[in-house]
């Protein structure tokens, strides 16, 4: 059996006009709250977001002021495992802290 080399050649252009597209990001954010200590979120920017202290700082600070503020940008998944682990820990800690992830 013989197979033609056109189609042949023309499969090849096909899948080399396909391109693959990169997973959506997501942010992970904190939300500001008048209970959560600010030690304990520049502790979790450190622990589950491997945050410098100076950095966690600015970041505690801008969700402080500012409402809410973003903790990194992940594939869906880490993004929601980081969003998981942080929730829990601040329920087991007695904080109502808030962490989200929306599309980057």
């Amino acid at each position: 059996m013989t197979t033609n080399p056109d189609l042949q050649d023309a499969a090849v252009l096909e899948r080399q006009e396909q391109t693959i597209q990169p997973p959506p990001l997501y942010q992970v954010l904190l939300f500001d709250d008048d209970y959560t200590p600010m030690d304990f979120v520049v502790m979790i920017l450190q622990e589950y977001f491997g945050k410098d202290k100076e950095m966690a700082t600015r970041i505690m600070l801008r969700v402080h002021h500012e409402g809410r503020g973003v903790c990194g940008v992940y594939t869906r998944d880490v993004a929601s495992t980081r969003v998981a682990q942080v929730t829990s820990r601040a329920r087991q800690a007695g904080h109502p802290l808030v962490c989200t992830m929306e599309e980057a």
